[in-house]
């Protein structure tokens, strides 16, 4: 129970601050209201000759409030008086006096003020003063002319007639143009024009002060001023002094919130000038502004810290005169804690607050009712305490309306508040039987708002009649409002408001029912993305099965639907799915899942990245730097798109030279926007700079200005410098040109010397544009100095290198001395042979061109075979092993020496291979013949490198378990079938076959099957039969696993005799020929009169086809004759082709490209044909050559027939990596067609 007095002492506690607002919805009860101003005229009412007088006062309250008017505290009555209309309005006292006219209004004049009464007070308004002014005119005065000496100082006054309404002051002449103002001339706050000193220039007779009335919209001039002007010839120069204010030092006071002016004026020649000084701290900067050429000074929002001195000083060349203003800030009264009004029930204490501030201190006084508490019964109930009026122990009828005033110099203040003392019944204004839903873990407040005087108390119960107020997490307000935080499902239920004062007791009930809480249970991931790709965000909840819900996606806050962009989201079951990221795409993604109980939120932050964008703004300073050929370039950073820059890269154009291409001048960090550029002489520089970062590089900027640096001399010469005859008698000197951007000038020319190396003669020298010069009339292959140096029309490059170049070499003059050929194996050998004397190889020795071709085997009835092979061998190698060979067989050997100019005489050897293994059988078929048996049938292999011995049978089962391999040799080399006998029925069995020599056995052919115990009765998937007209076609898919069989088919129509044919089961097909038109067949497979299968089938036609008679062209004796013919032609054409072939030599092939490894491996894009006595795989046409574009030459070709230079170069082991190249000249008639290996010195394909 202590629990509950503590939450319920602060509704008994906090019944006075109640506001005096009686709800709306207390009805059945009739309450009144104390008066209340609503609305009032301003303070200050000021009325001109064509204004209507409207004074108002309107004022709210129950019963209807009565108004009347004072005026200077007079009872004024509206009604009475002539030319005055009350507005009938309800809650308004207002009046409007017409028929205004200057006499008129000035008899309303005077302060005015309303009071508003009902039964339960009288509201006051403030004082509204009502001022009539009439047209403003001039006095009629009499000017006379102002004569001043010129370099004198003058004011001319303007005295405008006073007015309520502040004034704007012109000084204009007869021609409606203002008068100029400067430091010189200017008019002062109070219109009066003044001349720090006068000029002959201002001798004029029409200076007219106009004064703008805004009040009454018009606009009065004074009669013109005629200033002369006494011309003199010595202006006496003279300190300042202040015309304005006339004194040193003045008083002011400034108002609190206010502007504030000062004002300095001087006279004096040569002009002065003003400065404003603040002794006791520095002008506030925010506020203070200077106008009127500095002689006004306007400081705005005064405030007391503005309080003090202020100094203007006016100086010129001859002294200062100065003048003190003493500010003083006071503040009209304001409000420090203004009476609020106040409903009060009986027997509780009122208290209002009045305090207000103000410089000096206002005073306040107290009203009640409109009537100074000064003026009341002394035996009243209320006191004054601390600026409060007090009233205790109130009754209904201490209801009262109170007025606060506050008043100093400087202005006033009024508040009406009330104390309204009303005794009504408890009512509970929330509807009763409410239900509240909320979610679990969540906060639920349940309604009671009650009214009732005096307030009523509040207490909430559950249904046993207990306050719920004993558990911690029930909290009530003092609206009546119970708060219920962290909810958990058995808060479910009633529970019972109760309000009772001293009048009565009522009670609501109030249903609460707690949901499930919705829950996010896989929400959106924070991610970074490129550009362009796809995102998937996630979002899955849990909801209360009976709320309705929903799942909505934002970004940064707004809806995505709001977007506007359905092709770039996707949103289906939970899934955001944005396709084709853009840096716009980035922001806070969140997944807000809700109910109309509560809402979860998840939230994911998307950050785009990719290459950077592009630098926007690029500047070039310190343009004097480019006589140093330097310059400075700036640009602004680019934007790094969620990726730190890493560099950016500056590059530069020249427009004239080559205005499409962009060179880079290279690369700086990317926290770096600046840097100072080295140049190169005489180019027209146009530079961007691009930014780069790990994602790639961004766009380039705009191009720069251009700039266009000096020329100067050439500070490169010509690289890679070569000296190489193209023919036997000159030397041709080659160099790589100098870029456009090294020439530094427009043009560049080349500076070329030679002299034979050793010699201590004169250089020879000649001057170019074009990067080679022929020099003729040499020896043969000479080694020459030579100097190839750059120079323009600014002077010359820097001293040029010695390069050692050679004239025309000629072709090698003898071959390489062979030793010995080493056999290593069946099928490579070793050749090996001796260096060439470098005096007769007339130029550079290149390497070496290994020539072979196979001239036939050792055995009797080969099949002959020519096929040539090269190996290309580096100068610094005398050896080469030769692989691939076909063993048992005789080869031909050439080995030559060539130089760039092609290739020298040839050494020739002879060798043979030894014998070889075979290779494997062609063919290995297995034929069941009975449960036990099968026959297999084979092929002999196509190369049987060697004289063939035999064979050997291996054979073993398969998956029995027993490993042991049954192996026999058959010694019968024509030996082409074998019957295997005493097989398991039920085994399957692998069987591998080998052809031998006396070398031993070679690659074995294998297959695997069994017998026809095995095989079962013969399947024949998927059996089809068609026809045509004449014939049938039937077909049919072998079973795996199945061995080879004969079986006959039979076609039979009725009436006729039936045609058998025997077939095998592994040809997959048969055609019937000689077939009826239109005719139904019966068609039968048989196995030893076993039938397999059988099928109809019906050929198309409408009659008999007649078939040709056959010939002698179908006889088997014709077929054969033709056969052999075709063959002895064959074999004619070979022989021509191989004696065409023999000893040829081979062509060189422009720029080629050959790489040899260090082995010096015969070329891969040539094999050697195969050869066999199996008529299965005959030998067709010879190989291609390697190079088909190749002109084979003959004997009489060599190497000199091709011009140019040659590059060999070899790699770290030596093997070959150069190329050939020169140009082929035409070729004389005639020549040998034979064809042959492609030329060393242009190898064609790759080596390996």
């Amino acid at each position: 129970m202590a629990m509950a007095l503590r939450y319920l002492w602060p509704l008994f506690l906090c019944s006075p601050c109640l506001l005096i607002q009686i709800p709306e919805e207390y009805e059945g009860h009739h309450v009144m209201e104390p008066p209340v101003i609503t609305e009032q005229s301003p303070r200050r009412l000021v009325v001109f000759p064509t204004d209507d007088i409207s004074l108002k006062c309107e004022a709210s309250g129950k019963p209807e409030v009565q108004f009347r008017w004072t005026r200077d505290g007079i009872h004024f009555k509206p009604k009475e008086e002539l030319g005055v209309t009350v507005h009938q309005a309800p809650h308004s006292g207002s009046f409007t006096i017409t028929g205004n006219n200057s006499n008129f209004a000035q008899r309303f004049q005077g302060t005015y003020r309303c009071f508003a009464s009902n039964k339960l007070g009288t509201a006051m308004s403030h004082e509204i003063q009502l001022m009539a002014e009439g047209a403003p005119k001039w006095p009629k005065e009499t000017v006379k002319p102002v004569e001043v000496e010129e370099g004198e100082s003058v004011i001319l006054p303007c005295h405008p007639p006073p007015s309520a309404e502040p004034l704007r002051i012109y000084w204009m002449n007869s021609k409606i143009l203002h008068i100029k103002q400067d430091e010189r001339v200017t008019m002062g706050q109070n219109g009066n024009l003044y001349f720090a000193n006068v000029l002959t220039s201002d001798n004029h007779s029409d200076y007219i002060c106009h004064a703008h009335f805004p009040g009454t919209r018009t606009i009065i001039q004074k009669e013109p001023i005629d200033l002369r002007v006494k011309a003199t010839n010595s202006m006496i120069d003279r300190k300042p002094r202040l015309l304005f204010p006339t004194n040193t030092s003045s008083h002011l006071v400034a108002l609190q919130g206010q502007p504030l002016v000062l004002e300095c004026i001087a006279e004096g020649f040569p002009t002065p000038t003003i400065k404003w000084l603040r002794p006791s701290g520095p002008m506030p900067a925010d506020r203070v502004s200077y106008q009127n050429h500095n002689k006004t000074l306007h400081l705005l929002n005064v405030s007391e810290e503005d309080d003090g001195e202020y100094r203007c000083l006016a100086e010129n060349s001859l002294g200062s005169d100065q003048h003190a203003y003493y500010v003083t800030v006071e503040a009209a009264p304001y409000w420090l804690h203004k009476p609020q009004s106040h409903l009060y029930g009986p027997g509780e204490t009122a208290r209002l607050d009045c305090q207000v501030q103000g410089r000096p201190q206002p005073e306040v006084t107290w009203r009640i009712n409109g009537i100074p508490v000064e003026e009341l019964d002394k035996d009243q109930k209320y006191r004054m305490q601390r600026g409060a009026l007090i009233l205790s122990n109130v009754q209904p009828s201490d209801t009262m309306v109170t007025q606060c005033e506050a008043r100093n110099r400087h202005g006033l203040l009024l508040a009406n508040a009330y104390i309204y003392v009303v005794q009504l019944p408890a009512k509970i204004l929330t509807p009763d039987n409410e239900t509240y839903l909320a979610v679990e873990g969540s906060t639920a407040y349940l309604l009671c708002k009650a009214f009732g005087a005096p307030v009523p108390s509040l207490q909430w119960l559950d249904k046993e009649g207990k306050t719920v107020l004993q558990d911690e997490r029930f909290f009530p307000y003092t609206n009546g409002t119970l708060g219920i935080r962290d909810l958990q499902a058995n808060d479910t239920g009633h529970y019972f408001c109760q309000a009772a004062n001293d009048q009565n007791n009522v009670t609501i009930v109030a249903n609460l029912q707690v949901k499930d809480a919705t829950q996010i249970t896989e929400g959106p991931r924070s991610t970074i993305e490129k550009k362009g790709s796809t995102v998937t965000f996630t979002c899955q909840a849990f909801f209360d099965p009976s709320l309705q819900h929903s799942i909505t996606w934002l970004r940064d806050g707004r809806k995505l639907q709001e977007l506007g962009d359905t092709d770039k989201y996707f949103i289906e079951d939970g899934h955001l799915v944005i396709h084709n990221l853009d840096y716009s795409d980035q922001g806070n993604y969140s997944c807000v899942a809700s109910t109309k109980l509560d809402v979860v939120e998840s939230r994911a932050e998307l950050l785009v990245v990719g290459s950077p964008g592009p630098v926007l703004q690029l500047e070039l300073s310190d343009h004097h730097l480019l006589r140093q050929n330097q310059v400075r370039l700036s640009w602004s950073p680019a934007d790094n798109h969620n990726a730190p820059i890493e560099k950016y890269e500056i590059e530069f154009k020249d427009k004239e030279m080559a205005p499409e291409k962009w060179y880079s001048l290279g690369k700086v960090p990317g926290n770096q926007t600046s840097t100072n550029l080295k140049l190169s002489p005489y180019i027209h520089y146009t530079f961007r700079v691009t930014a780069i970062n790990k994602y790639g590089t961004g766009e380039p900027s705009p191009d720069s200005e251009t700039v266009l640096t000096p020329e100067a001399a050439p500070e490169k010469n010509p690289i890679d410098v070569k000296g190489e005859g193209n023919e036997t008698n000159n030397m041709v000197i080659t160099w790589k040109p100098l870029r456009w951007m090294d020439w530094n000038a427009p043009q560049v020319l080349y500076r070329v010397q030679w002299h034979p190396q050793g010699t201590q003669g004169s250089w020879q020298e000649q001057t170019v544009s074009d990067p080679f010069l022929v020099v003729s009339n040499t020896p043969t292959f000479v080694p020459y100095e030579i100097k190839v140096q750059a120079v323009n029309n600014q002077g010359k490059g820097p001293e040029p290198q010695i390069t050692i170049g050679y004239s025309g070499e000629d072709y090698p003059q003898v071959g390489p001395k062979l030793e010995d050929i080493k056999i290593l194996n069946s099928s490579t050998v070793l050749v090996k042979w001796q260096h060439v004397d470098p005096a007769q190889v007339k130029g550079h020795l290149r390497g070496y061109n290994v020539t072979y071709w196979w001239e036939g085997s050792q055995r009797k009835h080969s099949k002959r075979y020519v096929h040539k092979g090269h190996v290309v061998v580096p100068a610094n190698t005398t050896s080469t092993i030769l692989g691939g060979l076909k063993p048992y067989s005789s080869y031909h050997l050439e080995v030559q020496a060539f130089n760039s100019r092609g290739l020298g005489p040839a050494s020739e050897k002879t060798f043979s291979t030894p014998e070889g293994v075979p290779s494997q059988p062609e063919v290995l078929h297995l034929e069941c013949q009975s449960d036990t048996s099968l026959l297999l049938r084979w092929q002999p292999p196509l190369s049987h490198n060697g004289v063939l011995t035999g064979y050997v049978l291996s054979y073993q089962p398969v998956d029995d378990g027993v490993k042991e391999k049954l192996s026999f040799n058959l010694s019968d080399p024509e030996l082409q079938t074998h019957n295997l006998t005493n097989l398991s029925p039920n085994l399957r069995y692998r069987f591998q076959l080998q052809a031998t020599t006396k070398e031993g056995p070679g690659e074995a052919i294998m297959r695997e099957g069994g017998t026809m115990a095995l095989s079962g009765t013969p399947n024949f998937g998927n059996i089809s039969a068609m026809a045509g007209e004449n014939y049938s076609v039937v077909s049919w898919v072998p079973q795996e696993g199945q061995c080879n069989f004969m079986f006959q088919i039979s076609f039979k129509a009725q009436g006729d005799e039936k045609m058998d044919t025997s077939v095998h089961y592994s040809q997959r097909s048969y055609t019937q020929l000689n077939l009826q038109p239109n005719t139904d067949y019966e068609i039968r497979l048989l196995k030893e009169k076993v039938l397999l299968h059988q099928m109809a089938v019906k050929t198309n036609g409408t009659g008999q086809m007649k078939l040709p008679s056959p010939g002698f062209a179908t006889e088997g004796w014709f077929i054969g004759f033709v056969s052999a013919i075709i063959l002895l032609l064959l074999i004619l054409l070979i022989l021509c082709f191989i004696k065409r072939s023999k000893g040829g030599k081979y062509s060189v092939k422009d720029k080629e490209d050959t790489q040899v490894d260090s082995e010096a491996r015969p070329m891969k894009d040539e094999t050697f044909g195969e050869y066999s006595d199996n008529e299965e795989k005959a030998f067709g046409s010879s190989q291609p050559s390697l190079n088909g574009d190749i002109k084979p030459l003959g004997s009489d070709d060599s190497l000199a027939d091709y011009g140019g230079s040659v590059d060999v170069q070899f790699n770290e082991d030596g093997s070959f990596i150069g190329q050939y190249s020169g140009k082929k000249e035409k070729e004389a008639a005639g020549g040998n067609d034979s064809s042959g290996a492609a030329s060393p010195i242009n190898p064609v394909g790759t080596l390996e």
